[in-house]
């Protein structure tokens, strides 16, 4: 288990039920960015990830 996993777990259990919109969950990546700007990066490529998903990869 990576460090990075406690985090996550603890999200899913937290809030694992609740529905959020694509959105939503941008505004709270900007608001965390505003808070933390060392993390501007990783946010960056994390939401280029989730945006290309469906992307096909040739």
């Amino acid at each position: 288990m990576y460090f990075t996993d406690r985090g996550i777990e603890e999200l899913a259990a937290r809030r694992g039920e609740e529905e959020v919109s694509l959105e939503w969950l941008a505004e709270q990546l900007r608001t965390f960015v505003d808070l933390n700007p060392d993390f501007e990066t990783p946010i960056e490529r994390f939401a280029t990830w989730l945006a290309r998903l469906d992307d096909d990869e040739d």
